[in-house]
């Protein structure tokens, strides 16, 4: 017998996936909290309304995934995407330099997986990239420094770099 391709069914993210404040890696107040917004495009520039999105801490340490209440800083979140492709994360800064991000969306057999970096720093992963490639890994800040924007595009003009896992 052949293997035979994945399929795609669904999305059905919305039945069983989210669970309260899932876009919440730290509670309101933390200090050194930050906030990632961004917007999740299609090859045509159009948002993608039906995403998920995993973010993880590159290195979480001693925290647990999925701790949540009393201060805790959780190694990860979840946040599906708004009818304009919106999504975003409340968290702390990364300690490895950068925050890893799954996507999951329609149309896809297999989830993305990225990286955020907050700043444009020496790094093995982006010194190996041509700098229109290097800029789609680097989040934006927006005026404070608790705040920063990275959109995900999935295929196109300025398509994010993906990882092969």
């Amino acid at each position: 017998m052949k293997l035979t391709p994945s399929q795609t069914v669904g999305p059905f993210f919305s039945h069983a996936l989210p669970y309260p404040h899932d876009w919440e890696l730290v509670p309101p107040g933390h200090p050194g909290a930050i906030t990632l917004t961004g917007r999740v495009l299609d090859g045509a520039g159009e948002p993608v309304p039906d995403a998920l999105l995993e973010l993880w801490l590159g290195h979480a340490g001693d925290r647990g995934a999925l701790l949540r209440g009393d201060g805790q800083v959780s190694g990860f979140g979840r946040c599906a995407t708004a009818p304009d492709g919106s999504f975003r994360f409340r968290t702390v800064r990364p300690e490895g330099g950068y925050l890893s991000l799954q996507v999951f969306a329609r149309g896809l057999l297999r989830s993305l997986l990225t990286r955020v970096y907050l700043e444009d720093r020496p790094d093995p992963l982006l010194d190996g990239l041509e700098p229109e490639r290097r800029g789609t890994l680097i989040a934006t800040g927006s005026g404070d420094l608790d705040r920063y924007e990275f959109d995900v595009r999935l295929q196109g003009d300025g398509e994010t770099v993906f990882l092969d896992f």
